[in-house]
C-alpha cells in the first residue's frame, strides 16, 4: 500500500510539472501572437514549435541538440606539468614499463645496427653542399630525415613487432595511470599482467583511427605529388589543391578526436567499441576546437625540445643523436598518454 500510494504521487507531481511548464509555454506563445491563452485553439497549444527546414541553412538540415555547460578544462602547459609531476612521482613504474618497451623495440624492430642508416645519410648529402651554409642545410635535412623515422627498420615484420608493442606497452600505460590516479600502488608486472584483458577491443580501435586518417595521409600524397609533379603551376591551381589539403586533414582530425577518447573509455570493465565510441562522441560534442588546442600544444613542444636537442647531437654527433633521440621517443610514450587520458578525466 506505500508503494502505489508513493507512485501515485511521483505521476502526479510529474503530469503537474508538465502541466506547468506546458502552460507557460502557451502563455508566452499567446503574448507573441497577441491573443488571450484562454482563445487559443488546441492546434496552438503546442510545448514545442518544430524546426523548420532551411535550403539555404544547413544548421537546419539535421537537429542538433543543445551544447551542455562544461566545466572549463585546464590550460594546456597546466595540464602537462601535472602529467610530468605524477609521472615524476612514480618514475620506478612508469620507467620499468618503458624500459621493457625500449629493450623489446630493440631487439624485435631496430637492431643494434640503427645508427647505420643515418650516417649514410649524412654523408650522402654532405658532398653536395660546402661552406657554412652548407653545413647548416645539411644538419637541417639531416633533422629532418631522423624526425620523419626514416633511419629505423622499414622490414614488414619490424612494422608489424613495432604496432603490437605499442598496443601493449599502451595498455600497460593505461591500466598503470588509472591505478595511480585512483590512489593504487602497483607494480611493473602488473601492469602487463592486467592491462592486456582489453587488447581485441583496444586494436579495433586503433584500427579504426589508422582508417580514419586516411583522408589526411591521401591529401598530403596528392599535394605532395601535384607540386613535385609539375601539374599545379598557377596560382590558383595551388591554392585549390591546397584547401583540399586542409579540408581532408580537418575532416581526419575531426573523426580522430573522438576516436582518441575512446581509446581509453575502451579500457573500462564491460566495454565494447561502439559504446565506447559514441561514449566519446558525446564526450566531445561542442568543444572540439578546444580540443584541438591541446591537442596541438603537445606536439608543439616536443618538436621544440627535440631541436633543442638533437641539433646540436646531430652536427657534432650523428651516431649518438639517434640513439638520443630513441631514448627521447620512448619516454614520449608515457607523456602522451598521461597528458591524453588526463585530458580526457578532466573532461568526465
Amino acid at each position: 500500500m506505500p508503494k502505489a500510494t508513493k507512485a501515485k504521487r511521483t505521476r502526479k507531481d510529474i503530469t503537474s510539472s508538465t502541466e506547468t511548464t506546458k502552460d507557460d509555454a502557451n502563455r508566452k506563445y499567446a503574448a507573441k501572437s497577441g491573443v488571450s491563452p484562454a482563445k487559443l485553439s488546441e492546434s496552438e497549444q503546442r510545448l514545442l514549435t518544430a524546426p523548420k527546414f532551411l535550403w539555404y541553412k544547413p544548421n537546419s538540415w539535421k537537429y542538433r541538440p543543445p551544447v551542455p555547460q562544461y566545466k572549463p578544462l585546464p590550460k594546456a602547459r597546466e595540464l602537462l606539468w601535472s602529467v610530468l609531476q605524477q609521472l615524476w612521482m612514480n618514475k620506478n613504474l612508469f620507467g620499468g614499463i618503458i624500459i621493457i618497451y625500449g629493450v623489446l623495440d630493440i631487439i624485435l624492430v631496430r637492431g643494434l645496427s640503427y645508427s647505420t642508416n643515418l650516417t649514410s645519410f649524412k654523408n650522402t648529402i654532405d658532398h653536395n653542399f660546402t661552406g657554412t651554409e652548407g653545413k647548416v642545410a645539411t644538419t637541417a635535412l639531416t633533422f629532418g630525415y631522423l624526425l620523419s623515422g626514416s633511419g629505423s627498420s622499414q622490414a614488414a615484420q619490424s612494422s608489424v613487432y613495432q604496432s603490437l608493442l605499442l598496443l601493449i606497452a599502451s595498455l600497460a600505460l593505461i591500466w598503470a595511470l588509472r591505478q595511480v590516479t585512483t590512489g593504487r600502488t602497483v607494480r611493473v608486472r602488473d601492469s602487463f599482467y592486467q592491462g592486456m584483458y582489453p587488447l581485441v577491443p583496444f586494436s579495433l580501435l586503433f584500427i579504426l583511427l589508422g582508417v580514419q586518417l586516411l583522408p589526411l595521409a591521401i591529401a598530403g600524397g596528392m599535394y605532395s605529388a601535384v607540386l613535385t609533379g609539375g601539374i599545379a603551376v598557377d596560382i590558383w591551381e595551388k591554392a585549390f589543391w591546397l584547401l583540399l589539403f586542409i579540408g581532408l586533414s580537418l575532416w581526419s582530425l575531426r573523426m580522430i578526436t573522438a576516436t582518441v577518447f575512446a581509446l581509453y573509455i575502451v579500457t573500462l570493465p564491460d566495454m565494447t567499441p561502439l559504446r565506447a565510441y559514441r561514449s566519446a562522441k558525446q564526450l566531445v560534442y561542442g568543444r572540439r576546437l578546444l580540443i584541438w588546442r591541446k591537442f596541438i600544444f603537445l606536439p608543439v613542444v616536443m618538436v621544440l625540445l627535440a631541436a633543442v636537442v638533437g641539433l646540436p647531437l646531430v652536427f657534432f654527433a650523428a651516431p649518438l643523436a639517434i640513439w638520443i633521440f630513441f631514448i627521447l621517443g620512448i619516454v614520449a610514450v608515457p607523456i602522451v598518454h598521461g597528458y591524453l587520458y588526463n585530458l580526457y578525466r578532466d573532461m568526465l
